[in-house]
């Protein structure tokens, strides 16, 4: 049986990607990758997400509204989104989060656009996908205060300590490591990938960024999230497969695909 390898958190839809889809995804299916989530944020990236997963079975959805947009939020865009989401092929919303970063969005207001769409996702009972940049406290004081363990999600990408682990843990969220754990000097996504539980444990590329070493400075594509999962293997001091397997399962689960069994 062939292994398989879950992307949890990819931009397929981005422009870089818009001549070669089925050449992507063919390399993807020869680095054992048998699923990816294509993460919409934005008006033009939500549409382009949705039409790849209506055409590709190995491609699921997840919608939202980034942070970096917060300004652009409005009830009509909610509306929207809300429909969206209800799409067969839709597994969560996000990516969402605080990132005080890059200053696009007031802090308040991307505060304030972060709770609405926690809200609107325990209406639909969908789990999140978080971005967080420069703004770890906050993130976690929203998600605890809108009881996020009510649904679940990924910390998409975690950057964070292993303090700040267990809190998101404690929060009922899964840890998703990206090819920075495979960068030379990335002590705490290594720290990350050694102690995280098994049973909450994700992989993804995040391509066309963050490509993995021997990929590092060039675009990255969900095939690459091979080299995050060997990564992961050889710190955990366990097999390729092991971390396969697992990751997958842990996907299926989160994102409530049928072919997940106990």
């Amino acid at each position: 049986m062939a292994l398989m390898l879950f992307d949890t958190h990819t931009h397929l839809n981005a422009e870089e990607f818009d001549e070669e889809i089925p050449e992507t995804l063919q390399r993807a299916k020869e680095h054992d990758v048998s699923r990816m989530a294509v993460v919409g944020f934005d008006l033009l990236t939500i549409e382009k997400t949705l039409t790849l997963s209506e055409k590709y079975p190995e491609v699921f959805s997840i919608i939202g509204w980034h942070p970096t947009e917060s300004y652009l939020y409005t009830e009509k865009i909610e509306e929207q989104l809300y429909q969206q989401l209800q799409l067969p092929k839709v597994v969560a919303m996000g990516e969402m989060g605080l990132d005080y970063h890059w200053d696009t969005s007031p802090k308040q207001k991307q505060q304030d656009v972060f709770r609405r769409q926690l809200q609107i996702s325990k209406e639909l009972n969908l789990p999140v996908s978080i971005h967080m940049r420069d703004a770890i406290e906050d993130t976690y004081q929203i998600l605890k205060e809108e009881h996020v363990e009510d649904i679940g999600g990924i910390m998409h990408s975690f950057s964070g300590n292993t303090q700040w682990m267990e809190r998101f843990l404690d929060l009922g969220m899964h840890i998703s490591l990206s090819g920075v754990v495979t960068f030379k000097n990335a002590r705490e996504p290594k720290d990350i990938a050694k102690v995280v539980p098994f049973d909450k444990l994700l992989i993804e590329t995040d391509a066309p960024y963050l490509a993995p070493v021997p990929y590092r400075g060039k675009r990255n594509e969900p095939a690459y999230v091979k080299y995050v999962a060997e990564k992961v293997a050889e710190l955990r001091g366990c097999s390729y497969e092991a971390v396969a397997t697992q990751t997958l399962e842990n996907a299926n689960r989160l994102f409530r695909l049928d072919e997940w069994k106990k």
